[in-house]
């Protein structure tokens, strides 16, 4: 199991190193639109292209910053358009559990806008709290504002460390969020068995209903 799980995670950072500011772009965007590629994986790996030459600092915290707010928009429109029912009922079909969503409900609901800023600063709630602004129809200059410099901060932060440790990267940092990737992955490989079992289970349900 931890073997296909390294193997999983070896491809997407191989696919992220060899897309440059596309891969760390889209991996923030990814992140960004409440499906579990956290940001501790992808700003490091970032930080390390910049200490090897691929990349540039100013250039690689744009590209994120592009790549969150975009993946942030897509989020803010599910929960605009689609509203809390939707997500409630449909979430789990893109990895929005419900605990998350109520966590980052809660936090929206008891700070107001101020919970777009600092929600960027909080782990689980950084990536889901696009969901209930877009419900509550947060004025989307606010939404942007709010959102940029929350998330620039964490970005610069974690982008900095991956620079600073360069080479070191694979020794000193992936050690400590190793632990966390192969749960965030476990989780990812267990909603789609979980959700395969559902289909087959249903569908061979509905066959022997006829």
């Amino acid at each position: 199991m931890f073997e296909f799980i390294e193997s999983i995670l070896k491809v997407i950072i191989e696919i992220i190193n060899s897309l440059g500011y596309w891969g760390i772009g889209g991996g923030m965007l990814i992140e960004s639109a409440c499906i579990p590629l956290p940001s501790e994986v992808v700003l490091p790996l970032a930080g390390n292209m910049v200490a090897s030459g691929k990349l540039t600092l100013l250039g690689a915290n744009i590209a994120v910053a592009v790549g969150s707010m975009i993946g942030s928009f897509l989020a803010y429109a599910v929960g605009y358009w689609g509203g809390r029912p939707f997500i409630l009922k449909y979430g789990k079909y893109f990895f929005v559990s419900e605990e998350h969503f109520y966590l980052a409900e809660k936090t929206f609901n008891k700070y107001g806008v101020a919970a777009v800023f600092f929600g960027r600063l909080l782990p689980v709630i950084r990536t889901f709290i696009s969901l209930p602004a877009g419900i509550a129809k947060m004025d989307i200059k606010k939404f942007t504002i709010y959102s940029l410099i929350g998330m620039i901060p964490w970005n610069f932060m974690l982008i900095y460390l991956g620079y600073a440790f360069g080479q070191r990267y694979e020794t000193v940092i992936r050690p400590i969020f190793k632990k966390f990737e192969y749960g965030v992955i476990g989780i990812i490989v267990l909603i789609i068995l979980a959700f395969c079992f559902k289909f087959f289970f249903k569908k061979k349900k509905t066959a022997h209903n006829k």
